[in-house]
């Protein structure tokens, strides 16, 4: 049975698939992840009952084998999941998404003005995104996985990861707002409908993306 006293960010630990239900509620579990289950509820005016029911049907109905617990990776084994699986797919990721909002803002952009909005909501998460991969893989990741790693540069290149989460939350926080929770009009074309499937699932693999960094790697190197 979940605890609601558990925090936010150790029950997507233990239970990855509750990381869904998170983000249905709006419940940030990445970067304000450090606060129990109970705390984020009353935050959002959530009933704790109702969310620790959704959990425990998220943990039941879960499919297939066991996950692997990422705690358990070495580092460098860490490092390189978050590259290959995270880091290589918004490099794919962000121009198509970038041109298809565009597109669809361009078309349907004065029958919905929000479109316009998430064109540049879009365009400023690529440009936000963009230097963040790249200094992660040049400076933060080196530095970690170095023989001997520097105090001084650990902790300042991981602070500003951290900083620059929380501005990539505020943009993610931002887009599903603009696409009312990547709501479809029964008017959108297919394009429109592809944009919002793939903004969604940009979403998610950020938000895993950069919980596994906050809450798995970033503990190794600095205190809470």
């Amino acid at each position: 049975m979940l605890d609601r006293q558990n925090t936010v960010a150790r029950t997507v630990l233990d239970h990855s698939e509750c990381a869904s239900v998170f983000v249905r509620n709006r419940i940030d579990y990445c970067c304000q992840g450090d606060v129990s289950i109970e705390t984020a509820c009353k935050k959002k005016g959530l009933d704790t009952e109702a969310l620790l029911g959704e959990l425990a049907r998220a943990i039941a109905e879960r499919r297939g084998g066991e996950e692997l617990d990422r705690r358990t990776m070495p580092t460098h084994e860490l490092v390189g999941h978050i590259v290959s699986t995270h880091h290589d797919y918004l490099r794919k990721a962000m121009p198509f998404l970038q041109g298809l909002a565009s597109k669809v803002s361009r078309v349907h952009g004065e029958h919905n003005p929000k479109l316009r909005e998430l064109e540049a909501i879009v365009h400023e998460l690529a440009e936000t995104l963009s230097p963040h991969l790249d200094a992660e893989e040049s400076t933060l990741f080196p530095a970690l996985l170095s023989p001997a790693p520097d105090r001084n540069v650990v902790t300042r290149e991981l602070a500003e990861m951290f900083t620059e989460h929380r501005e990539v939350g505020q943009l993610l926080d931002r887009m599903r707002a603009a696409t009312e929770d990547y709501s479809v009009p029964d008017w959108g074309c297919n394009s429109y409908r592809t944009l919002f499937k793939e903004l969604e699932r940009l979403e998610d693999d950020v938000l895993r993306h950069v919980h596994l960094e906050n809450h798995v790697l970033m503990p190794r190197f600095v205190a809470a």
